[in-house]
């Protein structure tokens, strides 16, 4: 597993169930420090207030991190009507408010549906995306005004429960690149109203599932004892 000895580090696949609040690299580099691995990276980044199915690689693994990301992707979630966010989730406070008053179900259908299949989705400034080498996040907190171009994107599925409106909880089946807050806001926006993400997890990564995840901490537990270590960092 570890290259102490000059052994080739063949690595591993590790699935993890991302806490909430932890960012992807956050995940990436306790890991690395509390399992001694050598070379560790994640194969997709969920936001910090999201939860789920996070594949990391490790060693002569990490070369397939791009095979893992390039695969179809599952999520959960709840959106709510009525108020936005600059962030489109809670990590930011609310910036306006929206009626929701007029929202049937035949609208929230007519939204659900051209938000299905192929459609070109504009990625959201808090993002980790990089824009003239920076992440795009960092520019938003500083309050710059940037063009994003829209990329095309594959919603397969888009399934939503309206029975606790203005709550909309959802099922998305998508490709690679996908922003789910984006679909959010466009939701929102084409209810003729706002929208904001309250919770989001990921279910799945091609044929991996969130259910066959690793708690974290039971992950590093269970490594550290491999490793003749202790249990306790």
């Amino acid at each position: 597993m570890n290259n102490e000895n000059n052994i080739p580090d063949e690595g591993e696949v590790i699935l993890i169930d991302k806490p909430l609040t932890w960012t992807s690299f956050d995940v990436a580099n306790k890991l690395k420090r509390a399992c001694k691995f050598k070379k560790i990276g994640h194969a997709g980044t969920l936001d910090p207030l999201a939860t789920g199915l996070l594949i990391l690689c490790t060693g002569k693994k990490t070369k397939q991190i791009d095979t893992y990301q390039a695969q179809e992707k599952e999520y959960t979630g709840t959106l709510v009507l009525g108020k936005t966010t600059p962030s489109i989730d809670l990590e930011t406070e609310f910036d306006a408010e929206y009626p929701t008053d007029h929202i049937t179900a035949e609208i929230l259908e007519s939204a659900r549906l051209a938000l299905t299949g192929s459609i070109a989705q504009t990625p959201p400034i808090y993002s980790a995306l990089r824009v003239d080498g920076e992440r795009l996040y960092k520019k938003a907190r500083r309050g710059e005004e940037i063009e994003i171009k829209k990329r095309n994107v594959e919603i397969s599925l888009f399934e939503i429960d309206s029975t606790h409106f203005p709550s909309v909880d959802f099922r998305i089946i998508c490709s690679k690149g996908t922003y789910i807050r984006s679909m959010v806001r466009d939701f929102g926006q084409l209810a003729g109203s706002g929208a904001y993400m309250s919770a989001l997890c990921r279910t799945r990564i091609g044929a991996f599932e969130l259910k066959d995840a690793w708690n974290l901490t039971d992950f590093i537990q269970q490594k550290r004892l491999e490793l003749k270590l202790e249990v306790d960092e």
